[in-house]
């Protein structure tokens, strides 16, 4: 299995968001907040395209990469959801590790709120990472999807509809 950063973003927000996915079923693209995401990623720094460069490594997309300095810029909507923000980043750094680039620092770059968050990826993350990738595959490749969470902590999710279509909407 291939694992992208979706999938350890997935993992800490939701292992039913995380099955889902992976077994091919996505719903980001009837999201508004998705939409509004996307939006926030494309202007909120727009002279950024000619410093840095959007990079693919591993199947997984990286925001922009300042190659000079080694640092990669992650930018989210809010911070709501930021531990799983954290482990993307710190999977994309792995991802360099693996391929040789070393040194390769992260930043959670969220607009909205003008704040910064760096990232730091330490030895015992590397295990951490090496753990939680067992337990995606896992999870994927399970034959039973996850139970859902609690209705509240899901109505802004974009499988919202999914999980909940057969039940009255009482939010």
């Amino acid at each position: 299995m291939n694992i992208i950063a979706t999938h350890i973003n997935y993992y800490h927000v939701c292992k039913r968001k995380l099955w889902l996915f992976g077994n091919g079923i996505g719903m980001e693209y009837t999201s508004e907040l998705v939409t509004e995401g996307r939006l926030v990623h494309e202007t909120s720094y727009p002279n950024r395209a000619a410093r840095y460069e959007e990079v693919s490594i591993g199947g997984s997309v990286i925001d922009f990469y300042d190659p000079q300095n080694k640092v990669i810029h992650e930018i989210k909507k809010s911070s709501a959801k930021e531990e799983a923000h954290v482990w993307q980043v710190k999977y994309y750094i792995y991802l360099f590790e693996k391929e040789g680039i070393m040194g390769v620092k992260g930043v959670l770059e969220y607009p909205l709120l003008r704040e910064i968050v760096p990232v730091r990826f330490e030895n015992e993350d590397r295990e951490k990472l090496r753990s939680i990738m067992v337990e995606i595959e896992e999870i994927v490749e399970g034959e039973v999807c996850p139970p859902k969470l609690p209705k509240k902590r899901c109505s802004q999710c974009s499988y919202f509809e999914f999980c909940y279509a057969a039940e009255e909407s009482d939010i």
